[in-house]
């Protein structure tokens, strides 16, 4: 080393010492350092960090690391001066960490250092690992190269990582200063995409230049298909530009050459066209589906405009904005214009054309970005045909009930008030009636204690725990049919209305095995509408009279004591080996108590006929507002009921400790409720209702419900006052009607459990909010196209669904049992590890007809996907065949072929 012309001995003695021990020491590792806050490099590179002491005049070796040299001492102190020795301007700006399995040579006149057998090498963000690395100081450079074992195979291939890119490569030279590199046979990832070149030139962190390159979305070293290219550019995680590509299957060159490519592989959003599927419809004519643009706006807000187009004239258009900012909001708008031209069936005429709409919005606010508020939105709004004449979604046509529904809340003084703002709506598509329900604002103070010292001390009195509670709501609403809609009609039908709730209870302590809680409430409703009846003698019929608008107000006091308690039953005696240890049944029965005086003598009508036969009955005049007036006359009576549920304790399966045991719910609840009002004149029981619940074995989920009703009817199915035990036989009462439900799904263990959670993780964060019917379209479509969303990590599944309900209806001077039950099934299973198949049946039961039946077959391609879905059976049957890969930047390169039948 130079020092002014002259050569120090101390450091002349540090350098032979430093020579020698780079000869006996293997798998060294040191720091080679070349700049101006540092001691010599030829000192320090030969010392352990962990053994220096001090680096201004003195540095200590430890003996143990110099056993092979002629000392006996415990250490060897080397004296060593302080050198001020001007830098070369080859210096790097940061130190080079290095280390090898095998050996590290310096070679010093040429100030090259090569490392051998698992040699790595670490500058900056720069991670290289190679068989060989030799360390050019004079001219900045980082050659890396591989070797052969005896059998002829590559060891050790160069692999370099800086910041997120990752390259491997035959051999590799990189510039340390100016962060430019050349290297041969390169393989590196960007994005999913996949890149080889030949030779690869790297001109900066991101930006690479390739000649004679490839690339693709299979991760194999022999891909299944590629685009082959002389030339290439390829931006990191941004995009790749080539020059005339063509590709290539199983190494087979396809002679399809377009002049140029640009393939955007970059990670999150970015602009672009979208491209469209072919489709082929007996009653649309051929067609183009899903063809449009989607336009990133800004970090939080993107839209995507698609069109289907078809050759008979008709076409959809769908403008789908979303926004999202994340630990605030999120929301997403789907408005849908149809302008149908179909065949006529009839024949008489050559189409059939009309016009829907379809307006969807989700949005969803993060419960931390205003504590003690919320607000939320899941508004659909659509014409009464428009799921008739969607072609993706062969279920739709059978969705007839629509509904929608905007939500504001908000609580004040640490949840003592709370505050709700709601707008609902609910359409029928068959009718066309719409009912709109805005706005409704509810009011609600927690029960206070007026009696209640701010500090109890020992046991409160009696009287301290009466409470007083008060719950307000003012609503609004219209009704019109979908073919009438106009502003003008819809504030002619607007109704508001608003009522009052104060309620006061008293907590009393519980007496023994019972719990007595007396109450009293005070109702106020405030109507904005009163209706007059008369009976038409002339057409035998009951008329409507002109409605009276204004401010009407209906009141109500009620008194109430309920008492409720909890009966136990238990059943242990199943033998010392039975798994079972004990059955328990709970009985829950509550009476309740209550007086209502009759204020509600103005708010009906006297008897007045309303059929031929001279029936008399009295009307409510405030039947058609947003509440109703109180029930007629007084009412003085109880109100009964009894829960039960059964529960078995048995012996854990999992923990074998002792005293180890798991509670299994055969029943979580079945009873019975009614009420009994012995001040009414007639008809002083209620109907009986009947319930069930349960969850069998945590899968087989069971739901019934029924009604009685206790009375003996006339010819004409009209009540009469007479029990139906009553005469002659014995009834408990006549079945109005009832349910019951059954679903259960079963499903095989995860292949691969990790990756079943990584999935569920990647549902959850990237979910965006939907309304009830984008969830539910999105589900038929799921169901419609099953094999595009097979999971191959479960082997099978299987979801079993079956309802049942039954209504007696008087017809002709008899009750008549009319019924309705649906069996639906899907499931799917894996043929082999690459081929699923499955079906969705829904069966109508009672008619024994197939309603729907969809079966999918799909075959997993490794990076390629085969799907086919057919449905046989249905309004709109169809065929489905789609050839695309997996990776999302290729989605749009795909073979589909569709054929629909209406």
């Amino acid at each position: 080393m130079n020092n002014g012309g002259k050569i120090s001995l101390k450091y002349l003695s540090t350098l032979i010492l430093t020579l020698l021990f780079f000869c006996v020491t293997v798998n060294s590792s040191a720091r080679y350092y070349r700049n101006r806050d540092k001691p010599p490099p030829d000192v320090e590179d030969t010392i352990p960090k962990k053994n220096i002491s001090s680096l201004k005049d003195t540095v200590i070796i430890d003996s143990a690391l110099l056993d092979t040299l002629p000392f006996h001492s415990d250490s060897v102190r080397l004296q060593v001066d302080t050198i001020h020795a001007p830098y070369s301007k080859d210096s790097l700006d940061a130190p080079i960490s290095y280390s090898a399995q095998d050996s590290v040579v310096l070679d010093v006149p040429t100030k090259n250092i090569t490392l051998y057998n698992k040699a790595n090498t670490k500058f900056k963000d720069i991670d290289l690992d190679a068989y060989n690395i030799r360390m050019d100081q004079a001219n900045s450079l980082l050659l890396a190269t591989y070797a052969r074992d005896t059998s002829g195979a590559m060891i050790g291939r160069p692999k370099m990582t800086q910041a997120e890119t990752k390259m491997e490569s035959d051999s590799m030279v990189f510039n340390m200063k100016t962060k430019k590199g050349i290297t041969i046979n390169t393989f590196t990832q960007s994005g999913e995409m996949y890149v080889m070149g030949e030779k690869m030139k790297k001109i900066s962190t991101n930006d690479y230049y390739a000649f004679r390159g490839r690339f693709t979305t299979c991760n194999l070293d022999t891909p299944h298909f590629a685009f082959r290219t002389n030339k290439m550019k390829l931006i990191n995680k941004q995009m790749a530009i080539t020059g005339p590509v063509h590709p290539e299957f199983e190494g087979v060159p396809i002679p399809i050459y377009i002049p140029f490519g640009y393939f955007p592989i970059s990670q999150g959003r970015h602009s672009g066209f979208l491209a469209p599927t072919f489709d082929v419809s007996s009653q649309y004519g051929l067609g183009l589906q899903g063809l449009g643009y989607y336009k990133v706006l800004s970090d939080n807000f993107d839209v995507a405009f698609r069109a289907d187009i078809y050759s008979y004239g008709g076409y959809t258009l769908h403008l789908t904005p979303e926004y999202r900012v994340r630990y605030r909001y999120s929301g997403r708008m789907n408005f849908i214009y149809q302008n149908i031209r179909i065949l006529n069936n009839s024949g008489e005429a050559a189409y059939t054309s009309s016009k829907t709409y379809n307006l969807q919005w989700a949005h969803n606010v993060d419960s931390k970005a205003h504590p003690g508020q919320n607000f939320s939105a899941n508004l659909n709004l659509m014409s009464a045909s428009f799921n008739k004449y969607v072609l993706t979604n062969p279920t739709a046509v059978y969705n007839n009930q629509i509904s929608s529904s905007i939500a504001y809340s908000k609580t004040f003084e640490d949840g003592r008030y709370n505050l709700t703002v709601n707008a609902n709506h609910n359409q029928d598509n068959i009718s066309g009636l719409v009912n709109i329900n805005a706005p409704s604002i509810g009011f609600t103070a927690i029960t206070i204690y007026p009696f209640a010292p701010k500090d109890y001390v020992g046991i409160p009195k009696w009287y301290q725990k009466l409470g007083i509670g008060l719950n307000s709501n003012i609503s609004g609403a219209t009704s019109y049919y979908d073919s009438m809609a106009s502003f003008s009609h819809v504030l002619d039908t607007f109704k508001w209305g608003a009522q009052n709730n104060v309620p006061i209870t008293l907590a009393l302590p519980q007496l023994g095995f019972l719990q007595i809680t007396p109450g009293v409430s005070f109702q106020n409703r405030i109507l904005s509408m009163k209706y007059n009846y008369a009976w038409d003698s002339l057409n035998q019929k009951l008329d409507t009279l002109p409605t009276e608008k204004g401010v009407f107000f209906a009141n109500n006091v009620a008194f109430s004591l309920s008492l409720s308690t909890a009966i136990f039953g238990t059943f242990q005696h199943f033998g010392k080996n039975s798994k079972i240890l004990g059955i328990r049944h709970t009985v829950r029965p509550t009476i309740s108590f209550s007086y209502s005086p009759d204020l509600s003598k103005s708010y009906y009508t006297e008897n007045i006929q309303y059929t031929k036969e001279g029936n008399k009955q009295s009307f409510n005049r405030f039947n058609g507002n947003i509440y109703s007036a109180f029930s007629q006359g007084s009412f003085g009576g109880l109100s009964f009921g009894i829960d039960n549920n059964i529960e078995m304790k048995v012996k854990s399966k999992t923990d074998t400790s002792a005293g180890a045991n798991e509670k299994v719910k055969l029943i979580d609840g079945f009873g019975f409720t009614g009420s009994y009002n012995y001040l009414a004149d007639s008809f002083k029981l209620s109907p009986i209702y009947f319930y069930l619940r349960s969850t069998l074995f945590k899968n087989i989920n069971i739901s019934a419900t029924t009604s009685l009703n206790p009375y003996q009817h006339d010819t004409l199915g009209i009540n009469i006052n007479k029990y139906a035990w009553e005469g002659k036989g014995f009834s408990l009462g006549r079945i109005v009607g009832g349910n019951i439900s059954i679903s259960t799904s079963f499903k095989s263990k995860p292949i691969d459990p990790k990756k079943n959670e990584q999935d569920q993780k990647n549902i959850v964060d990237n979910q965006m909010p939907m309304t009830i019917d984008e969830q539910q379209a999105e589900l038929a479509y799921i169901r419609s196209n099953p094999a595009e969303f097979v999971d191959f990590n479960i082997a099978w599944s299987l979801n079993v669904s079956f309802a049942y309900s039954f209504t007696n209806t008087f017809v002709v001077n008899r009750y008549v049992t009319q019924t309705s039950s649906s069996l639906i099934l899907n499931g799917d299973f894996n043929l082999t590890e690459k081929w699923k198949v499955g079906f969705n049946c829904y069966y109508d039961v009672k008619n024994l007809v197939m309603n729907n039946l969809t079966t999918f077959l799909s075959r997993d391609m490794h990076c390629w996907q085969l799907s086919i879905n057919v449905t046989p059976v249905g309004v709109y049957r169809s065929f489905n065949i789609t050839i695309s890969p997996k990776s999302g930047i290729l989605r749009d390169l795909h073979i589909n072929r569709s054929r629909t039948f209406y």
